[in-house]
């Protein structure tokens, strides 16, 4: 089966022949400075909203510092946010108060935190999923549904709750480190469509001897 389009906004079509509204590939409705989304990465939403990019990372203001960046081949559930850093007050005052977003004259300059927040490559976020300012999620991740995460996620961990803790790995360290060697999502598209079987059946050894060389 070929890969979906990926410049396609959305790439699921219904048995009657209409596109699914509800799901969209990122890389063509984040019209963002701050975003950045591999190909074939989707998001889903019962409520499709107009504004993509707001809808998700409600708090990644124009002119902020910090960048959300989304790997390839990621999926994104219903209800997900990304609470990005300038969403953060300043903490180490006697106040939190943000005093300098109302004087025009501080408020560009003025955001205390800066981190981005990277997702890496075929990583699941499921059901309302809540994403902190600053986090880092490793490739082949599962985020449970309403799971609340924050920090640096190892890759192909399973991680549910709030807080967001890994409870176990998708595979053996040995196993997750053959797949991070792969890459499989950096293919061209045909040798991905040719590695479809492999990838669904999670044979690793025949996914390794379609690697290009």
């Amino acid at each position: 089966m070929p890969l979906p389009d990926p410049r396609k906004r959305n790439p699921i079509i219904l048995p009657d022949g209409t596109p699914h509204a509800g799901t969209v590939m990122l890389a063509q409705v984040l019209d963002h400075p701050n975003i950045q989304a591999g190909a074939y990465s989707y998001a889903s939403d019962f409520d499709p909203p107009q504004n993509w990019a707001q809808h998700l990372a409600p708090y990644l203001f124009p002119g902020a510092r910090e960048r959300l960046q989304i790997g390839r081949f990621c999926q994104i559930a219903h209800g997900v946010r990304f609470i990005t850093a300038s969403a953060n007050h300043a903490q180490d005052g006697l106040s939190c108060y943000p005093f300098p977003v109302f004087d025009p004259a501080q408020m560009a300059g003025y955001q205390p935190d800066t981190r981005d927040t990277v997702i890496g490559n075929d990583v699941w976020i499921g059901y309302n999923a809540l994403i902190l300012p600053g986090a880092r999620i490793g490739d082949g991740a599962i985020i449970g549904a309403g799971a609340v995460v924050r920090g640096s996620l190892p890759p192909y961990a399973i991680v549910t709750g709030n807080p967001g803790t890994v409870q176990s790995f998708r595979f053996s360290k040995p196993q997750i480190v053959r797949l991070l060697s792969l890459k499989w999502w950096d293919w061209p598209p045909e040798l991905i469509t040719r590695a479809e079987p492999a990838l669904l059946a999670g044979d690793l050894d025949m996914l390794e001897t379609l690697a290009p060389d």
